[in-house]
């Protein structure tokens, strides 16, 4: 069917309601970990230290296994073009069969952390608090993945408002049951790290109680959980197909800021604990980029489905402009508030505040530069899974975060003894890299060949 073309301001406005719910519902979910940050900085040093090497290892892991939920997202915004529930269904379902198999897979590995941290040269207690933290936290895995199944699927129903509320409210949750397990407030014990790792299981699993329930009352016809046992060869293999790059391209960025606190744990406890705090700051507007990614995924998607080239260079061209406009806000707050910023994290009476201010606030004016990369490799990346393009943008990333980012972030942090800053600006080439590669796939590849896709 032919539309009338959309103008830039339309196309603005299309993505801002599509787009700003699902920034605000990564915000929230990254609430939930900086929470436990914030929390933890003031419980302890040490814990915040062990919390940000487990913290690193989890969401590894849990972005891996997303892959699977990633991929629902294109699928059911195509096959409700076509008004096809059943392929919505079946989608969904196999995607949660894909976060069930991913999840009995990964839970020896947070069981048994201890070792696999002390092998990448962490010390000893900092390996031992990090695997107590992940055997429990571990158990939230399993509802995490549902829950980003699930909002994947209401996402390509531009059901976009509940993912929204729903993950506020996972966030609410988390934030109490930190205050009352870490704490010891309101008459509950006094866990510390042990607290914030039960409440970030108790938050995850809340939210995949309240999506499902969404689920089954708003959208009955697609009877998401009848016969849901039973296999479907066919989809499951498709899901495999278009998730498993997803998920590999994923992880192999969460991977390369892993494997650099791992890297700052060479350092010591205290660059470690301020990498933490830059790092959540710096996370926090990469959510918004994420958000508008997903809109670009679902954006792009409808061109596909239209055959509508137009319309796809437009809202690329939008998304790219939205995303450089918060790029510009976050460098602003970097630069200006850099104490303001970190100051949250930390307790005023720590005797090591001093030198976490300082080195928290280098880092963050080098926040500023890899802003600008990160936002354009994501938003580029979520332009190409709307194309259904998964597998070479996999490759481009890859080798762009491990073959050059990695190795270089150990060259200057070490060879060359720039220490964190070094660490920190080869993060700045991995992600520079991935953003030229994406764009040129992006622009001479797929918008080019889009006619004939």
């Amino acid at each position: 069917m032919i539309q009338k073309e959309m103008t830039y301001v339309q196309h603005g406005r299309a993505v801002l309601v599509l787009g700003l719910p699902l920034v605000g519902g990564h915000l929230a979910q990254f609430a939930i970990g900086l929470t436990d940050t914030i929390m933890m900085g003031w419980y302890g040093v040490s814990e915040l230290a062990a919390m940000t090497l487990a913290g690193s290892f989890f969401f590894s892991l849990l972005l891996f296994g997303s892959g699977f939920a990633f991929a629902v997202m294109p699928m059911v915004a195509d096959f409700a073009t076509r008004d096809d529930d059943q392929q919505i269904r079946r989608s969904t379902r196999m995607a949660l069969w894909w976060s069930m198999i991913f999840f009995g897979a990964v839970m020896p590995l947070m069981w048994f952390a201890e070792p696999i941290l002390s092998a990448m040269g962490q010390e000893a207690e900092v390996a031992q608090n990090a695997q107590t933290y992940l055997r429990i936290a571990g158990w939230g895995m399993l509802p995490a993945l549902g829950v980003m199944v699930l909002k994947s699927y209401l996402a390509g129903l531009e059901h976009t408002r509940i993912v929204l509320w729903i993950t506020l409210a996972s966030a609410v949750v988390n934030i109490f049951a930190n205050y009352a397990l870490i704490f010891g407030n309101w008459g509950a014990p006094e866990l510390g790290l042990q607290g914030a790792a039960i409440a970030s299981v108790l938050s995850t699993s809340a939210g995949l109680v309240l999506t499902i329930l969404y689920a089954l009352r708003k959208l009955p016809h697609h009877q998401l959980f009848v016969r849901f046992w039973k296999p479907d060869t066919d989809m499951f293999l498709q899901v495999f197909r278009l998730g498993l790059p997803i998920g590999l391209t994923t992880l192999a960025e969460v991977a390369l800021f892993a494997f650099s606190a791992v890297l700052m744990g060479w350092l010591g406890e205290v660059p470690l604990a301020a990498h933490g705090a830059a790092l959540q700051i710096a996370s926090a507007t990469f959510m918004m980029h994420v958000g508008l990614s997903n809109a670009a995924t679902i954006r792009a998607g409808n061109a596909k489905g239209r055959g509508d080239g137009a319309h796809l260079v437009r809202g690329a061209k939008v998304v790219i402009v939205l995303s450089l406009a918060l790029v510009a806000l976050a460098t602003a707050g970097f630069l200006l508030f850099p104490e303001t910023l970190l100051g949250v994290f930390f307790d005023p009476e720590e005797a090591q505040l001093g030198e976490l201010l300082r080195l928290g606030t280098m880092l963050l004016a080098l926040a500023a530069l890899f802003q600008l990369v990160d936002a354009m490799q994501v938003i580029h990346l979520g332009l190409l899974r709307g194309l259904l393009d998964t597998k070479v943008p996999m490759v481009m990333a890859t080798f762009a975060y491990w073959v050059i980012g990695l190795p270089s972030a150990y060259i200057f942090g070490f060879v060359l003894n720039w220490g964190a800053a070094g660490i920190w600006i080869g993060l700045v080439v991995g992600l520079g890299l991935a953003a030229v590669l994406l764009a040129w796939r992006f622009w001479t590849h797929a918008v080019p060949r889009f006619g004939t896709a």
